[in-house]
């Protein structure tokens, strides 16, 4: 495979993109097919050997990768190969392909494509989790946003303004129009203006409530400096690569906060929090109240320059590097900086939320769904047929499916589209107060008619029975139909046996 590879630490135009081995797969990883990664700050500290995780040279870096998974460990259970994912992998993303621990990929919400999920997922999970969870961001309170016009920075003006806030944006001269029309009410020169004295007049004294300080370095202090009684000091990260000292005087004098935020540990060990955060997001996204702006779509061959871009302040928003294009689907895309998202209009009318397991109860007889559609790729075909060993020409051979199968295009494996039930549930059940949820088994299914590659199809469901069992855990009974796009009849019909623990 093509990688981006670092053979020495130092400045991206040491960079070079390599022919490589694949890397091997553990038991308790995955495999996936990258089609976009973003390109962040540490991917410059990395390579220059300043950060604080550091790989054995030689590397790729990326840390931030959307694909296809097409190939799970042994020891994997909540993943399965076709999986359409986003994975913090800390490095390796500028590459046709990564291997990843389990623990740190996430499936990506349908209706959201990998340009989008390389370039908003990560940016805006970390600034709402910032904003939401850590610093509890009240309406009318005001906060100032260190970085504001980088990728953190750019979500994280529009998610506060969502949350009734005055937004200070400080950042360089050339990103503060960006951040103006991105909804901040004042804006400042960090480069040119005194910060502390600039603040002090814009809130007549008082402070700011919040700092969010995705930068580091020299401004932290006069942040610091500059934060109202109760406030709340965000460490989000050092765009800079300088790690600031503070004086322990300052949270001692202004009975402030300083509060750690890493959104890849919350998504890991939080993860029903996180899901209803990346909800509220999705939402967001989908009435175009908030987006990621993009400053350019790089291809792996430019990965360096990105990079360099990057560390020269031209970047206004996210850059993303885009290994390999997505097929067109109803998912969202995005062009460029000033381009908002555009998603499907189709969307679940009936989601269940169950609220512990005394709950269920209540949802018996309920409709589910229908899911969002969901496009069946030859990537996902070819995954699936690799790990069954089914290779019968009607789902790999796509010319002599172009001579010989009515539609001129291969099919898909009936348990292929079966399978994909456990991601549709994921998008339609939401649990709270409830240990695990697994797809347990199947009672029966009727194939009933043919799924052809790039068929969109979607799952409606109905919560039929439950079962107590004797260890305290209940099974649940799914009645469940699968429907393709324009077909009078469904893909299939099967009861599923689901398990909460």
């Amino acid at each position: 495979m093509k990688a981006l590879r670092c053979t020495t630490f130092g400045n991206p135009d040491q960079l070079r993109v390599e022919d490589i081995s694949l890397p091997t797969l553990q038991t308790h990883e995955v495999r996936i097919a990258i089609y976009a990664c973003g390109v962040n700050f540490p991917d410059a500290l990395i390579i220059q050997n300043k950060y604080q995780f550091k790989p054995p040279i030689p590397f790729s870096p990326g840390g931030e990768v959307a694909g296809i998974i097409v190939e799970v460990g042994s020891q994997v259970t909540h993943l399965a190969i076709g999986n359409r994912v986003l994975a913090l992998s800390i490095w390796g993303g500028f590459a046709e392909e990564i291997v990843v621990d389990a623990a740190r990929v996430f499936p990506i919400p349908n209706g959201v494509n990998f340009l989008t999920a390389a370039s908003t997922l990560y940016t805006f999970g970390t600034s709402y989790y910032a904003l939401k969870n850590k610093a509890l961001l009240q309406s009318g309170e005001t906060i100032l946003i260190l970085g504001a016009g980088g990728g953190v920075g750019t979500a994280a003006i529009q998610l506060a303004k969502q949350m009734g806030a005055t937004v200070i944006a400080a950042a360089a001269a050339n990103k503060l129009n960006l951040c103006k029309s991105l909804g901040a009410d004042y804006c400042i020169d960090y480069q040119e203006e005194d910060l502390k004295a600039t603040i002090k007049s814009i809130t007549q004294n008082k402070g700011v409530d919040v700092v969010y300080d995705a930068v580091g370095g020299k401004l932290a202090e006069p942040a610091f400096r500059s934060i109202a009684w109760n406030g709340r000091y965000l460490v989000v990260g050092f765009a800079t690569g300088e790690i600031p000292q503070l004086p322990f005087n300052l949270p001692l004098l202004k009975g402030a906060s300083v509060i750690g935020v890493f959104w890849g540990s919350f998504a890991e060990r939080e993860p029903m929090n996180s899901l209803k955060n990346m909800m509220d997001i999705v939402k967001w996204l989908q009435e175009n109240k908030i987006h990621q702006p993009i400053h350019k779509i790089y291809s792996l061959n430019e990965a360096a320059l990105a990079i360099q871009d990057l560390m020269d302040r031209k970047v206004l928003g996210k850059a993303v590097v885009q290994i390999k294009e997505e097929a067109a689907t109803s998912t969202s895309t995005i062009t460029s900086t000033d381009t908002k998202p555009h998603f499907a209009t189709e969307r679940s009318t009936q989601t269940m939320l169950i609220k512990g397991k005394e709950d269920i109860k209540n949802h018996i007889g309920k409709p589910i769904g229908p899911s969002a559609w969901l496009t069946i790729t030859q990537e996902m075909i070819t995954a699936f047929a690799n790990t069954t060993l089914d290779f019968q020409w009607v789902h790999t051979d796509i010319e002599k499916a172009k001579m010989l199968l009515p539609e001129g295009k291969t099919i898909a494996h009936g348990f292929l589209t079966l399978s994909l039930v456990s991601q549709f549930f994921y998008q339609l059940i939401h649990l709270e107060n409830v240990s695990a949820f697994f797809n347990y088994g199947l009672n029966k299914v009727r194939f009933i008619s043919s799924t052809q590659v790039n068929s969109k199809i979607r799952l409606s469901a109905r919560l039929t029975a439950m079962e107590e069992q004797p260890n305290g855990s209940i099974k649940l009974f799914l009645h469940c139909t699968i429907e393709k796009e324009g077909a009078e009849k469904p893909v299939l019909v099967a009861e599923i046996i689901s398990l909460i623990t």
